[in-house]
């Protein structure tokens, strides 16, 4: 193999022409990493001012034009976004979600880019298939809560082409920088389900509880259990810890889907219209307050901490100022370090007190948005009829199913609700609904 490069006038067959070769790739590796270490810098500085990295929004987006680094939501993408999370919600997989949006011919984001003139791309052979790969980048981009997440993907070397994914802690997020298309509860529930993975039995049938229904006695799922040829109302789910062999640490038990189902939606409808009809009652039991008291609290709470944070401060001038002093000499050793040990308990003192009124202020101002979001829940479903499955995902994390007891001659079964959000509820609350309706 014979190497020409005319306008640096070097030949491989003439070595005497080559020798100043190593000195001029030495110096083209040099410029190469300069240029590299120049455009990095200028992507660093506009992914940490909050612009977009990114040349193309995510699908459900577009660019504004008054101003290319907004964005703003391109409607019709918008819906099929929303449609998505929906599914999802409703407890359907990936591929699923694939098969529905094919047969209700929605095109997938590539072919919609270029039916739109968006970007000059190739039409896709199949411009309504969509890949179950796709679903999931688009049920796990924060971008589509309002926020911009730069800093995602990373190259070892400017030699390097490969990009690799960053670290969540490594990344960038800026909230609020555009309008959102999909709310922070709906996000957070799918990102929940998605951790649970629910694949159809033999049958093809699937049940809304997979994945939901746990046992009380071991904390292991509950299998989903059907047949061709049972009756729905013969399909139930068994304990999965009970199912191994040489193991006693739970009692086989199982609970037929229709009876859970039943269950769950009637105290479903009692959280529902206690919590719609006594909303303040429902903050007092739960240990919650008035948005106008919390935001009084919170407020005085901070008030302490920037207090505190000042004192700190003036302690800090002060060891300064002691130190200065003894250097001097006019300050002897043992008035210097009784000072000195002084100021430094009441530092510590200072910080451990920062840091309990920062964790109550995260805790109280958590469990106040906590409580007025299950709040809001519940009064989206306040004529609940039927349950269904984006209901169920919606409002609650995990049932619970003890083993059955014989009480009087018949089996009776607790099942335990953790509800999203709030938890457990306390039976004081059912309480004090009955409690009303006999006065």
């Amino acid at each position: 193999m014979r190497f020409i490069a005319i306008n640096n006038g070097i030949d491989s067959a003439n070595q005497t022409d080559s020798d100043f070769t190593p000195f001029l790739n030495i110096m083209n590796e040099w410029y190469a990493r300069d240029s590299s270490k120049k455009v990095r810098a200028v992507f660093k500085a506009k992914g940490e001012a909050g612009k977009p990295l990114t040349t193309t929004p995510p699908y459900g987006y577009k660019k504004s034009p008054n101003n290319p680094n907004e964005w703003v939501i391109d409607e019709e993408a918008a819906e099929v976004v929303k449609r998505i999370y929906s599914l999802c919600m409703a407890g359907y997989g990936t591929s699923q979600i694939c098969k529905l949006l094919e047969k209700e011919q929605f095109l997938c984001p590539r072919a919609y880019w270029v039916k739109n003139g968006f970007y000059n791309y190739d039409m896709p052979e199949r411009p309504y298939k969509w890949h179950p790969n796709t679903i999931s980048r688009i049920l796990s981009k924060k971008e589509y809560l309002g926020h911009t997440v730069n800093f995602k993907t990373y190259k070892k070397s400017y030699k390097s082409k490969k990009k690799l994914d960053n670290p969540e802690e490594n990344q960038m997020i800026f909230e609020n920088t555009h309008e959102p298309i999909i709310d922070i509860d709906t996000w957070e529930k799918v990102q929940e389900l998605r951790k649970n993975k629910r694949r159809p039995t033999r049958t093809g049938k699937t049940n809304m509880f997979s994945g939901v229904v746990y046992c009380a006695d071991c904390g292991q799922k509950l299998y989903y259990c059907t047949s061709r040829y049972l009756e729905s109302r013969q399909d139930h789910f068994v304990c999965s810890t009970s199912r191994k062999q040489g193991t006693d640490v739970c009692d086989t038990h199982f609970i037929r889907a229709v009876v859970l189902e039943q269950g769950v939606l009637q105290h479903l409808r009692y959280v529902i219209n206690f919590v719609s009809s006594f909303e303040d009652r429902f903050r007092e039991i739960m240990g919650a307050k008035h948005k106008a008291e919390v935001k009084r609290e919170l407020a005085a709470k901070r008030r302490a901490i920037g207090k505190v944070e000042k004192r700190i401060g003036e302690l800090d001038r002060l060891f300064k100022s002691i130190y200065e002093d003894k250097a001097n000499g006019t300050l002897n050793e043992s008035r210097f370090k009784m000072l000195a040990d002084d100021y430094g308990r009441e530092q510590q003192e200072l910080s451990e007190r920062i840091t309990v009124l920062s964790a109550e202020v995260d805790r109280q101002q958590e469990q106040s948005d906590n409580i007025e979001r299950f709040i809001g829940k519940v009064h989206k479903y306040f004529d609940l009829q039927e349950l269904t499955p984006t209901i169920l995902n919606d409002m609650v994390q995990r049932v619970y199913v003890h083993a059955p007891e014989k009480i009087n001659g018949k089996r009776t079964q607790q099942i335990d609700i953790y509800y999203d959000l709030v938890g457990f509820l306390p039976m004081s609350l059912f309480q004090n609904e009955k409690q009303d309706r006999v006065a």
